[in-house]
């Protein structure tokens, strides 16, 4: 143990006298101790022959104060072995630098990041400071494009070193590279803890019409609009916002395929149960138009919870083509419950059932017989739609307008808002149906029809029309009879228009009358034909015991035997 010691003492000895003044590069960083501070200068020994000196101002603060005491032992860079005067120069700044510049190659190598302070916007990206001016690309900023990169102006954060050249000063910072590797491990880790049922926190993260994307931790999850709560949504910004914690249920999870389906509502009271008995048939409520479809409107009772007002159930009396003639959204309305399903989350309304239903009392009103009067609200092809002051129309067939005009279209004869006057025919109660009349405000002219035209009587009037089977000679206002082509003149006429024109004054016999039918037939060879002018006063005589013996009865043989000359016209009656 003593020899060891005496010759570790001999070399140290030996070393003291053979040793010869460290050699000093320019450009090389070495430990110093500071030996004295003026306003200019602090003097650094280095170990060198003589003292080096580095600026004052090089170990101040911002506000002027020294960071160094005698004693301190610093880093500097020997910027020049000696100068004029013998002195080493050197700098403390400069050997910082070159220390950062190591420091971030040994980082760029290692695979290691770095940290650094967003100070401003330049083309293409962001200036960062990581001891040095760094480069950080737009498309390196985050995990999405970010629209804002000034708001990132001052944020402190960590990067990694995508690209380094010491020589040329250049460096490229990429911050989406730490997120990604970041993200990939709580994939990962979320991946092994994930199960359907869990309720999660995760963090909005994008929103679509259809919903929002929600991040559970390196793995993205669908929130579907229609799981995100019981009542209506039309849009997921109603609820939410990108960067909104939330906590949701997993409703599905496919680990092969990585897909996430939530749900909000699921995590919260289902507002449908017991909905029968908080919504009893019967029950009189007030609610908010939500939505209008074609069909209805629907009216919100809570939250969650909607019913439908049927457009038929709106009015009692209007014909309502779109619920929004009646109602807007968000109009509170008055409704009564009409049914409740529960498993089909479906509760029905009806609007008009707060007020009277005036067809139960439309009878005392207007008792069949009773001359009404109104105004015509609409007019098809089939009739005539009569408004009365209740808000009920009543509908007068084109049958019930005129006894004896032959009315194509209604319309010939009137006019929206035109005030008219028609009887009670019939009330339908259960199909809400009111019939009305017009002619039968005037008696039957067909009802006293065979006294006024017995058969036989001789007539005159101008033909009206001419047609290929015959002319028909008007008898009265309204009432025509028609000339069968057979019976036109001694022989059968086949070309009637050939013979006869409108507005020509005829003269003919009444051969038959039916009054059910409205119809009225005439001859005009019976004039002259004696045979069948006694025919026809046997005819009339015998009216008084048989209504049902006609001319044409009587005539058969005679026709017969003329070779069934009126075959065509017997074929036309």
């Amino acid at each position: 143990m003593s020899e060891t010691t005496t010759e570790e003492s001999t070399a140290s000895f030996a070393e003291l006298f053979t040793s010869e003044t460290p050699s000093i590069k320019e450009g090389e960083v070495s430990k110093g101790k500071v030996l004295s501070i003026d306003e200019d200068f602090v003097q650094v020994d280095i170990g060198f022959k003589s003292e080096g000196l580095v600026a004052a101002w090089e170990f101040m603060t911002d506000d002027g104060e020294m960071t160094i005491k005698v004693g301190d032992t610093v880093d500097v860079l020997v910027e020049q072995s000696e100068d004029s005067e013998g002195r080493v120069v050197l700098s403390k700044e400069k050997a910082e630098r070159l220390k950062i510049w190591d420091e971030i190659s040994n980082a760029y190598e290692g695979d290691e990041s770095v940290e650094g302070t967003i100070i401003s916007r330049v083309k293409g990206g962001l200036s960062v400071d990581i001891g040095v001016k760094a480069f950080l690309p737009g498309s390196q900023v985050d995990l999405r494009p970010v629209r804002n990169l000034e708001g990132l102006i001052g944020e402190k954060t960590s990067f990694k070193i995508i690209k380094f050249n010491k020589r040329r000063g250049n460096i490229v910072l990429s911050r989406r590279a730490l997120l990604e590797t970041e993200r990939r491990k709580l994939r990962e880790d979320t991946l092994e803890t994930l199960d359907t049922g869990q309720i999660v926190d995760g963090v909005i993260k994008n929103l679509t019409d259809y919903g929002a994307f929600i991040d559970l931790g390196g793995i993205d999850g669908l929130l579907h609009i229609t799981d995100m709560s019981w009542g209506r949504i039309n849009h997921p910004s109603e609820l939410f916002q990108v960067g909104d914690e939330i906590k949701v249920k997993v409703l599905k999870f496919d680990s092969e395929s990585e897909r996430v389906s939530l749900g909000l509502k699921q995590i919260q009271p289902d507002p449908w149960v017991d909905a029968a008995m908080r919504y009893p048939i019967g029950q009189r409520l007030n609610g908010k138009v939500v939505s209008l479809t074609d069909y209805g409107a629907f009216i919100e009772l809570e939250a969650g919870i909607e019913g439908l007002v049927h457009v038929s159930e709106m009015s009692w009396t209007k014909r309502i083509k779109h619920p929004s003639k009646v109602v807007s959204v968000a109009d509170m309305v008055e409704a009564v419950v009409l049914d409740v399903d529960e498993r089909a989350r479906k509760i029905s309304l009806g609007m008009k059932q707060i007020e009277e239903n005036p067809w139960t009392v439309i009878e005392e009103q207007y008792p069949v017989g009773a001359i009404v009067e109104g105004t015509v609200r609409n007019i098809t092809n089939f009739g005539v739609f009569i408004g009365l002051d209740e808000g009920i129309d009543g509908l007068v067939h084109v049958s019930d307008i005129s006894w004896t005009e032959q009315i194509k279209h209604p319309s010939e004869k009137f006019q929206k808002g035109d005030s008219v006057k028609a009887i009670v025919l019939k009330i339908d109660k259960e199909n809400e149906k009111f019939s009305l009349g017009m002619k039968q405000l005037e008696p039957n002219p067909w009802e006293d029809i065979q006294k006024k035209y017995a058969i036989g009587t001789e007539i005159k009037g101008p033909v009206t029309s001419v047609t290929d089977f015959g002319v028909f000679v008007r008898l009265d206002e309204g009432i025509e009879g028609l000339v069968y082509s057979s019976e036109l003149g001694p022989e059968r006429i086949e070309k009637p228009a050939d013979h006869f024109q409108e507005g020509q004054e005829v003269t003919a016999l009444v051969t038959k009358v039916e009054p059910a039918e409205q119809k009225i037939s005439l001859s005009i060879r019976a004039v002259d034909d004696k045979a069948e002018r006694a025919a026809l006063k046997k005819l009339a005589a015998e009216q008084s015991t048989s209504q049902t013996t006609t001319l044409g009865d009587l005539l058969k043989e005679k026709l017969a035997a003329k070779g069934g000359d009126n075959a065509e016209e017997d074929q036309a009656e």
